[in-house]
């Protein structure tokens, strides 16, 4: 379909939201599924954002017993963000349901994203890779705990990379995150501002941060040179560092 103007102008019209039918289908429970027993409930707080979608109660509570149980990784958990959205491409109708879970800890903030032809595909990738990174973090930690200040090498960093996530930014607070506050936008207008705190770290700790929430960069404070730096990922598996001079 398209939308006609009145000077004769032809514009593509956007896609058309899902139906009631399609959202329900989308959260249709597995047929290998078992609901048999008690769902546990996270100590943390959930902040539950759907984009376009409105997240079943059957859902809520499935959801909230994975998230109890990555809490045993990291007791310092006290927020988890999940967003879940429909994806309207229809080359991408295998992998179109997505959702993103963020743990929000006393350490580094963990996120992983998922895609899948519904919900709860999408949730068992989301859940498997932040668990292998809450798992490698809970690692981290122990090795410093027990004295061994090695910084983790960039092979190590890399071993368990996951592929990159497609929206850069951590959900850091309760609010929309894809409520930029601007209702008309204009060619080069700056839509979004954050401000991080940052403290001093090094080269190898802001790679191992950057993998902890799968960002394809990763700004941070470099203690050793007192400058503003940046770490990306590379097309080689590898990584670069730019520094400000």
């Amino acid at each position: 379909m398209t939308v006609v103007h009145r000077k004769g102008q032809r514009e593509p019209k956007g896609p058309e939201p899902q139906s009631r039918e399609e959202q329900s289908a989308a959260f249709t429970p597995p047929v290998s599924s078992s609901n048999a027993g008690e769902l546990s409930v996270p100590k943390a707080d959930v902040s539950w954002n759907g984009r376009n979608v409105e997240i079943p109660d059957h859902f809520r509570a499935y959801l909230g017993d994975k998230l109890s149980r990555l809490e045993h990784f990291d007791d310092s958990i006290f927020r988890f963000d999940v967003v879940l959205y429909h994806e309207p491409n229809p080359r991408r109708a295998k992998d179109s349901e997505v959702v993103e879970v963020t743990a929000v800890g006393r350490g580094p903030v963990i996120r992983a994203q998922g895609t899948g032809e519904n919900f709860y595909a999408a949730t068992e990738l989301a859940f498997d890779k932040l668990q292998k990174r809450l798992r490698r973090s809970k690692r981290r930690k122990q090795i410093r705990k027990d004295g061994q200040h090695r910084a983790t090498s960039l092979a190590e960093a890399s071993a368990e990379a996951m592929p990159p996530i497609a929206e850069v930014g951590e959900l850091d607070d309760a609010t929309d995150p894809w409520d930029d506050g601007y209702d008309e936008y204009r060619p080069g207008q700056v839509v979004r501002v954050k401000d991080h705190t940052a403290s001093p770290m090094t080269v190898d700790d802001a790679l191992y941060e950057m993998e902890l929430v799968g960002h394809d960069f990763f700004l941070f404070h470099d203690s050793e040179t007192d400058k503003a730096s940046v770490v990306y990922r590379r097309h080689a598996f590898d990584y670069g560092l730019i520094r400000l001079a």
